[in-house]
């Protein structure tokens, strides 16, 4: 498929030839969305939650009356869960949330992301995403005339420094390096925005793709 290319002005600068195997896939996979999504989210977790068991609560452990004659229930411990001060029963622990993902279903689902910017028409690529002057207000004036609000920002393989220090205190605009690029962060912008070298360096990798049986014989039915 063909897209044109802009400058940071707003002029047009040509035309890029985007891969069909990377962006221009049709049938939008929800199911794989959502599992990259809900990989990478749990990933992120910290796991820092934790109570204290019984061994480790400094409550007595002295029993609190005898055994028979009270008419109460045996107890041997104010540490047990039913008391106030006690501890907390099968309360959360210290762990990682992370659980596998095949590499091979990230990088589909991160060509099924690319894809469905392409298709809704908030894909566009830029010649180049370099400033003169790090400048806030010139950059986020820039932006407003071009209609990026809630905007990824994909800049190629190292972000332009001026560009970064302009950038970072726009609200809703998140500059990435090609590293950076995932599936979350492109599904919660509203545009997706790519510069010529991030483009050529994403179909480098992921461009050499044999579809599923089931994608080629939706494409055949097509």
């Amino acid at each position: 498929m063909k897209l044109s290319v802009i400058k940071l002005d707003g002029k047009a600068s040509g035309d890029v030839e985007l891969s069909d195997a990377v962006f221009g896939i049709t049938d939008i996979r929800g199911d794989l969305l959502a599992r990259y999504v809900n990989w990478q989210l749990a990933k992120r977790r910290a796991g820092t939650h934790k109570v204290q068991t019984r061994n480790e609560n400094s409550r007595t452990g002295k029993k609190m009356y005898k055994q028979k004659g009270t008419g109460g229930a045996r107890h041997g411990s104010r540490r047990a869960p039913q008391f106030v001060g006690g501890s907390r029963a099968f309360g959360p622990v210290v762990r990682d949330h992370g659980f596998d993902l095949p590499k091979k279903v990230r990088a589909l689902a991160l060509r099924h992301a690319l894809s469905s910017k392409a298709k809704s028409g908030d894909l566009v690529v830029v010649d180049a995403l370099t400033v003169k002057d790090a400048k806030t207000s010139a950059l986020r004036e820039t932006f407003g005339k071009l209609g990026w609000t809630k905007t990824l920002i994909i800049a190629g393989p190292e972000v332009d420094e001026n560009f970064a220090l302009a950038s970072r205190n726009i609200p809703q605009i998140h500059v990435l390096p090609n590293a950076g690029l995932n599936v979350y962060d492109i599904l919660r912008a509203d545009k997706l925005v790519l510069s010529k070298a991030a483009v050529e360096a994403i179909e480098a990798r992921y461009a050499d793709y044999t579809p599923s049986r089931r994608e080629q014989a939706e494409k055949d039915a097509a």
